[in-house]
């Protein structure tokens, strides 16, 4: 069986005092959020600024301190299964505009409520809870 370790961020811009998160539209139709592989000599939150950078173009994150979050699922790649881990952060910017890369048919910024009914995966939404209820007691 194959490993993978890849880190990844919920991104999220204030509007009017409120977070809105950013949702990215994978080109196999789900939604989820900016992540990828950890290279080699790469600490997790360097993935997460080059990752953010190569997926949307943002290049102004903050990482918010003290929220971290690991998933973990299993996938098939042809006949392989692969186990995959994803670490998260959460992480602000100030930038509106999204470049996108290849790898993505279409982003959206959502306010909580409407972000939760768009993410495709179960694992997705419950990281997305725990980072709105950290942002909320901050």
């Amino acid at each position: 069986m194959v490993r993978e370790i890849s880190a990844g961020a919920v991104i999220f811009r204030r509007v009017n005092g409120e977070p809105i998160y950013l949702l990215l539209h994978y080109g196999s139709g789900h939604w989820d959020f900016v992540k990828g592989h950890i290279e080699k000599g790469e600490s997790e939150i360097q993935t997460v600024i080059r990752e953010t950078k190569e997926e949307t173009g943002i290049d102004d994150l903050k990482i918010i301190d003290g929220f971290k979050e690991r998933i973990k699922y299993f996938f098939h790649r042809g006949k392989e299964i692969v186990y995959k881990e994803v670490i998260f952060y959460l992480a602000e910017t100030k930038k509106e505009k999204v470049k996108l890369s290849y790898e993505h048919i279409g982003y959206i910024w959502l306010p909580y409520e409407d972000a939760i009914n768009i993410l495709t995966f179960e694992n997705a939404k419950n990281v997305l809870r725990k980072a709105h209820k950290y942002l909320s007691n901050l």
